[in-house]
Parts: structure tokens; sequence; C-alpha cells
């Protein structure tokens, strides 16, 4: 045979294509629901983020919500939480890092790094666990006056900082704005 020959195609050249064309679809047809699967669901892609009305917190008053199947602690500090916040010094602290979403990663964990910012220094938003085992802190109680967690004995601050215990790390604050005065979006 040389080059300048031309090869007729068979029927049995078309059903051998015919037959790897209907093959390669049909796998197709098995594989998908398997990768279709792996797509998350309408509840989940709705929970991503949420909107809270805080309007009815009152400083010193707290709500917790659910977010991506987690507490999100939010406070209304007192003017006497946030000075009492501020005036830690970065060298007494566990963790110095802000551990804040909204923030450069090796930010400093100030009060107000971990607050929602100079206007609304008032607002803790933090992700309400406890970073040693994953337990749920309680409000308002431990040697500082932040959060307990009375599983192993963590102390928490005012900003949601680890002042004393096991826990290695502040409690983690979500990426969250406020799209109105009496609004927070969370995610």
């Amino acid at each position: 045979m040389s080059a300048n020959d031309t090869i007729d195609p068979t029927r049995r050249d078309f059903l051998y294509v015919a037959t790897g064309t209907a093959g390669v679809v049909a796998a197709a047809a098995v594989a998908w629901p398997f990768v279709d699967q792996m797509r998350p669901d309408a509840s989940t892609l709705a929970a991503s983020s949420i909107e809270v009305d805080v309007s009815s917190l009152t400083p010193g008053m707290s709500l917790t919500v659910k977010w991506r199947g987690k507490p999100v602690f939010i406070r209304n500090r007192t003017p006497e939480e946030v000075k009492a916040a501020q005036e830690v010094a970065l060298d007494q602290l566990k963790d110095p890092v802000a551990r804040n979403a909204n923030l450069p990663s090796d930010a400093q964990a100030t009060d107000a790094d971990r607050s929602a910012g100079k206007d609304k220094e008032n607002w803790l938003v933090m992700v309400g666990v406890c970073t040693h085992l994953g337990c749920v802190p309680l409000g308002h109680q431990g040697d500082f006056g932040g959060w307990f967690c009375p599983c192993h004995g963590s102390h928490y601050d005012t900003a949601g900082r680890i002042r004393k215990g096991p826990a290695p790390q502040n409690m983690a604050v979500p990426v969250f704005s406020f799209i109105s005065d009496t609004t927070i979006r969370i995610g």
C-alpha cells in the first residue's frame, strides 16, 4: 500500500465508530447523576449568607443565630465592656491574631480589629464555637466577663479573645457587614 492509495470506509468501520460514540454517550449518562449530586442543594446555597435584624438588641444584649450549621454570637456591648476590652494589652493575650475574616490574616487582636469597626465598635459578631474542641461557650460568664466554655475551662474576654484555658485561638469573626443601621449580613 502506498501513500497515494485511498481506503474506502466499510460498513464495519462505520459500526465501530457508531458503537464507540454510543458507548461514550452511555457512560456520560451513567456518570452525570454522580457528578450532579456533588453540587450543593438550594438550601445550602441560600444559607451561605443570612441577614439578621438587630434593632431589638440594646447595649448588653446578645443574640445567637445559626449560619452554615454553626452558632454565631451577635452582641451589642455596653460602653464598660468595650472599655475593658480596649484596655487589654496585646502581650497579655494567648492569641495575638484578630482571626477576623474581614481583615488581613495577620491583623492584631485589638478590640477594634475584633469588633464591627470604629463607628460600631460596640457590635461584636463571632462564630460561637470554642477553639479547643468545638463546644459552644456560655455568654456573660468566665473570669473576663465574656464567654466561658465549661467543658474544659476556656475563658474568653468581652472581645471573644482567649485569655485562659486550653483553647489555642480567639473565636473566629466571620465575614459580615452592616447593610443598614439595624441589619447585619453574615457571609
